[in-house]
């Protein structure tokens, strides 16, 4: 009688989980995010800024390589303020260009905090989108398959990236629209 009790216990769990699962669906954020053009021409305007400062970093490179250079020519030449003075400026400059790396291209550099800020509006944005297609949808469960989820099989039916990526692309064509009317 209690194996019948358990067995029956299992069963109703059983019946009950399958009867109450949640539906799952899967989206490509990364995907998402390569297709939205506004996305696309601030991801080339910080880029543009990036090669900007790595041009100035080759500059100072470039710089300090020669000073470096001349200052070992002539250093048996120089004598007192003028050796101290000439080596300063070489070690100003090489301070000065770990100093820029660090604070433009260090972990915690200006790059990083520009990508931040520029990536955040844009996930606030497919997060409502999600939000939405999975309320339509009667989703419980909405993975990101481009963060690091392995997804071995996926059926077309359970990707919703294209749906969230229509929605998305409907608010920026309205957008347009609506700026288009107040620029005549």
């Amino acid at each position: 009688m209690k194996n019948f009790k358990v067995a029956f216990t299992f069963v109703l769990f059983l019946f009950f989980g399958l009867s109450n699962a949640q539906k799952i669906g899967v989206v490509d954020t990364d995907y998402i995010l390569n297709k939205l053009p506004q996305y696309k021409e601030a991801e080339a305007r910080l880029n543009s800024q990036i090669d900007t400062w790595q041009s100035e970093l080759q500059n100072l490179q470039s710089e300090y390589e020669r000073k470096k250079a001349a200052f070992e020519s002539e250093k048996v030449l120089l004598i007192g303020d003028q050796l101290k003075l000439r080596e300063k400026e070489v070690v100003d400059l090489d301070k000065n260009i770990k100093t820029t790396t660090s604070l433009r291209f260090g972990a915690n550099g200006e790059i990083t905090k520009l990508r931040t800020n520029l990536v955040q509006p844009f996930q606030d944005q497919i997060w409502n989108a999600i939000k939405t297609m999975s309320e339509k949808n009667g989703l419980g469960i909405v993975l990101d398959k481009s963060n690091n989820i392995s997804v071995i099989f996926l059926q077309k039916k359970y990707d919703f990236t294209d749906k969230v990526l229509d929605i998305l692309l409907k608010g920026t064509e309205k957008k347009e629209k609506t700026n288009n009317k107040s620029k005549k």
